[in-house]
């Protein structure tokens, strides 16, 4: 009988070791686990998006990183819609991620709102200082870094560029959402102004808010002879892409882009970042902030591969002869 008492002691002892053990070791699992939180500012259907997306995964796998074996990526796809932007921004907040990667300046405003604590490594905001995102760029300070996609003097660029395709433009619109756009839109103003004098152009801004003041806007373009177009690079004109690639052919104006899926579309050129490389680096970024590194303390960065897309078949269909040199510095010609 006493060894029948001493044995059940010994098993209830070992069991309730064990039951003690059992969850502690299944939460160490679940520390492993770790969940990062995107919001992208394209739909889901959209290829760049895709792509992009796709290169950040790449990236995290490059540094040991394999998803539903010790990372748990959430995707949220704004597609440009401003009100589902904040609801899923809330909602990737709501999933207390380790950190968040916001791809544009819009989806890093609508995280901002919703988070101070969580470190958010942000593509495409172009004023964070200004905006009140970090303090400086060289120590941010807070819990938001990241990469910037464009500054003021690229407007120079695209002015310089356009001029080059279209010799006898003579006015340019910029037009830019002063709701998406960065500092409200007047981020390139400055710029545009000085860098047109430059140039013998006349500077025109046009602020819009939606299809019906493109339409608007690019049909005054299409009545002025000799004019041309700069199109402000954020989540807003990106989803109207298609809506600008065609009014330009309708109008007849020759148009500039600053990212690589206009011209893929069909707009006549794009000169900007490449936004794959910006993608990579700010994986390694959300890499580094896993293993323990604070935000606080990595630098924010500006692009360092940019590219020049010609597309041959929108210039010829405007009637523009693309000067042998311009083709010989382009990245991609279109055919």
């Amino acid at each position: 009988m006493a060894s029948y008492i001493a044995r059940r002691k010994f098993l209830v002892t070992l069991l309730g070791g064990a039951a003690a053990t059992w969850p502690l070791a299944a939460c160490a699992q679940q520390e492993w686990m770790r969940r990062i939180g995107v919001l992208v500012d394209t739909a889901e259907n959209n290829s760049d998006g895709q792509t992009r997306i796709a290169a950040f995964r790449q990236v995290l796998q490059e540094h040991g990183w394999t998803e539903d074996r010790n990372i748990h990526i959430v995707v949220r796809w704004g597609g440009g819609d401003m009100e589902r932007t904040h609801a899923y921004a809330a909602e990737l907040v709501g999933l207390k991620p380790d950190v968040v990667f916001a791809y544009a300046a819009a989806q890093l405003a609508s995280l901002f709102r919703e988070t101070r604590t969580i470190p958010i490594v942000f593509v495409g905001a172009s004023a964070p200082v200004e905006d009140g995102y970090v303090a400086n760029f060289a120590r941010p300070g807070g819990n938001i870094t990241g990469f910037t996609m464009y500054e003021p003097s690229m407007v120079g660029k695209w002015l310089a560029a356009l001029k080059e395709i279209a010799p006898a433009v003579v006015r340019v619109a910029l037009i830019v959402n002063p709701d998406t756009a960065p500092l409200r839109g007047t981020f390139f103003l400055r710029e545009f102004e000085t860098a047109a004098a430059a140039l013998g152009i006349e500077p025109i801004t046009r602020l819009v808010h939606s299809a019906d003041e493109i339409n608007s806007a690019m049909a005054a373009l299409g009545q002025a002879p000799n004019s041309g177009l700069l199109v402000a690079p954020d989540t807003f004109t990106t989803t109207h892409r298609e809506l600008f690639i065609a009014l330009a052919e309708r109008n007849r104006v020759p148009a500039i882009y600053a990212s690589r899926q206009f011209s893929a579309s069909g707009g006549l050129m794009s000169y900007g970042p490449d936004y794959v490389d910006t993608v990579r680096r700010a994986a390694s970024y959300v890499n580094r902030i896993l293993r323990g590194e604070n935000p606080a303390e990595l630098p924010v960065q500006a692009p360092t591969k940019f590219e020049m897309v010609v597309n041959l078949k929108t210039a010829r269909a405007l009637g523009l002869n693309v000067p042998p040199s311009m083709l010989v510095r382009a990245d991609e010609v279109i055919e």
